[in-house]
């Protein structure tokens, strides 16, 4: 085997952002790890939010599908944060002859047939449902500085309120038909996350059944509040997957 196809049959990693935010903000966890890795885009960022709303679920997964299959790398970890693992878990399902292994990072775990909304304790999913139909899904300003970036600083905070992208309404309410991944998975818990709360990620560690659980002392935004700490996870996983 030459050297150019040994590095393609290395494994790479596909990371999903949560919803409204750049690809980029993996950025500071990739740099020093030695794998390839895919930041996926979600689609038509630079639309109006009435053009974009139009987008459902399996758009958003074609997408990101597209990407992975102009990419190159054969075998992958798919690394979804938030609601990227509503994404995760569709693009996992139809690329598992491909899949090597599969993290959640504070991710959305729906049962089969769920949606997004289905993993919210009751109460919230009511609220966080008519919000979507009323005001849309880019929360206010002090909702995102109090959940997404509570233990970020005053420029970073800034720069993710500065940059937030409204997603597609049917991302949070489209229902998917997936079973579990049959691969290694890893669910990485955030113990101080306002967004996703450590009692809902409990929830979502039962979801998923994951070999591992590893936890971080931070906010919803790891990669950007403790990068190192959560390439050191990543990491670990890769090490182990074959």
């Amino acid at each position: 085997m030459s050297t150019q196809e040994g590095a393609q049959e290395k494994i790479g990693l596909i990371l999903l952002t949560g919803a409204g935010l750049d690809s980029r903000i993996w950025s500071k966890v990739v740099d020093g790890l030695d794998y390839p890795h895919l930041m996926a885009n979600y689609p038509r960022r630079e639309d109006s939010i009435e053009s974009r709303n139009k987008l459902s679920l399996d758009e958003y997964v074609t997408h990101v599908k597209r990407q992975v299959d102009e990419w190159g790398s054969r075998r992958f970890v798919i690394v979804a944060h938030s609601l990227g693992g509503v994404i995760g878990l569709r693009l996992a399902s139809e690329l598992n002859d491909r899949l090597a292994g599969y993290i959640s990072v504070a991710a959305a775990v729906p049962k089969n047939g769920g949606s997004f909304l289905s993993v919210l304790p009751f109460p919230k999913r009511i609220l966080i449902s008519t919000i979507l139909r009323i005001i849309g899904t880019k929360p206010p300003e002090s909702a995102i500085r109090a959940g997404l970036c509570s233990d970020l600083s005053a420029a970073q905070a800034a720069e993710i309120i500065n940059g937030f992208t409204p997603e597609a309404v049917r991302v949070y309410t489209d229902r998917s038909n997936v079973s579990l991944p049959m691969v290694p998975t890893l669910y990485v818990k955030l113990t101080k996350d306002k967004e996703f709360s450590p009692s809902l990620q409990n929830k979502m560690i039962s979801n998923l059944s994951p070999q591992w659980v590893r936890s971080l002392d931070t906010g919803h935004l790891p990669m950007l509040s403790d990068p190192d700490g959560l390439r050191a996870i990543l990491g670990e996983f890769m090490a182990n997957v074959r």
